[in-house]
């Protein structure tokens, strides 16, 4: 195995890209928290207000020899809408805005160039606002928030958004899912 990289990756709520993220080949973790905000280790209850700058991320540990850190980005601008200012869906506010925080210049690079051959093949007809932006401090989220779909997939905002994401991405990426050992 390759040395572990790392992404940091925000759209909408994190509950889904965690979902999503879990089942990739290649993927060694993946934590749901808090990034580019501007208070230090922010509650929930708190990046709710909008009033941190946190944007509802997850932070994704994966190997680069198994997943490319393109690759990655091509499952994240599959699975939410990059066009869509400070909003996925019926959820609203700078906390659920999309963004890439990169770790280094290659990641920068890597995400720019992916973007605007999202633009140049006009694959979405609205301007993609995804924020490309230095990675500063990540805060985990609150334990009851970590792999939450594996945990509640009946409830009310899982089985309506969470799921349906979920059953997209397996369709589309099929080839890309972890083996299951029985």
């Amino acid at each position: 195995m390759a040395e572990p990289q790392v992404a940091t990756l925000a759209g909408g709520c994190f509950w889904c890209l965690e979902a999503v993220f879990w089942d990739v080949e290649g993927v060694l973790s993946v934590v749901s928290g808090y990034a580019g905000g501007h208070t230090a280790a922010p509650t929930y209850e708190q990046v709710c207000t909008g009033q941190t700058g946190h944007a509802e991320a997850v932070q994704i540990r994966f190997d680069p020899e198994v997943i490319s850190y393109r690759e990655l980005l091509e499952i994240f601008f599959s699975i939410h809408d990059p066009t869509t200012l400070n909003r996925q869906g019926e959820d609203v506010g700078t906390q659920y805005r999309s963004a890439i925080f990169y770790h280094t210049p290659d990641q920068e690079s890597t995400a720019r160039a992916v973007i605007f051959e999202l633009f140049d093949r006009r694959v979405y007809d609205d301007p993609i606002v995804t924020e490309v932006v230095p990675a500063g401090p990540f805060y985990p989220a609150e334990d009851y928030h970590q792999r939450y779909f594996e945990r509640n997939p009946n409830q009310p905002y899982c089985a309506a958004v969470v799921s349906p994401k979920v059953r997209k991405f397996r369709e589309k990426f099929a080839h890309k899912l972890k083996r299951r050992q029985s």
